[in-house]
């Protein structure tokens, strides 16, 4: 017997279950997403007034120098990088109004700049300066 030759629907693919789909999960996505704030450090660039104030008054800061092979000097001191936080803990007790002036060789590593700042937020030092040295002086 011989077979007949159907003429063939036009075949189109129907995208609108794939759509449905990629809609569904779009808004999955949307409701389950969180949304996290990253907590940072706020640091700001004194004023002279505030230089002005420092100078007036009798507390010296507390100065931390790293220098361009990020060694860590506290006072003119070198401290280790996991003894910073001790150091400005007996710092702090010696002087609790000084603030903390952090002098950071532009070559040094970014994060011994982090380990100071943190060591100072958790020793609870308020007033942070940043400041960046030009060249190496010694």
């Amino acid at each position: 017997m011989r077979k007949r030759k159907r003429l063939e629907d036009d075949t189109e693919i129907n995208i609108t279950p794939m759509l449905d789909i990629v809609f569904i999960m779009l808004i999955f996505f949307i409701v389950t997403t969180s949304f996290v704030r990253e907590q940072g450090l706020d640091i700001s660039r004194p004023s002279q007034a505030e230089q002005d104030v420092a100078r007036e008054d009798d507390t010296l800061p507390i100065l931390v120098r790293i220098d361009q092979v990020s060694m860590i000097s506290i006072n003119n001191r070198r401290v280790e990088a996991d003894a910073v936080r001790a150091n400005l803990e007996r710092e702090r007790a010696q002087n609790p109004r000084s603030p903390l002036i952090v002098a950071a060789h532009p070559d040094s590593d970014t994060n011994s700049l982090v380990r100071v700042l943190d060591a100072a937020n958790v020793v609870g030092i308020g007033s942070i300066s940043v400041a960046t040295e030009s060249g190496s002086r010694r």
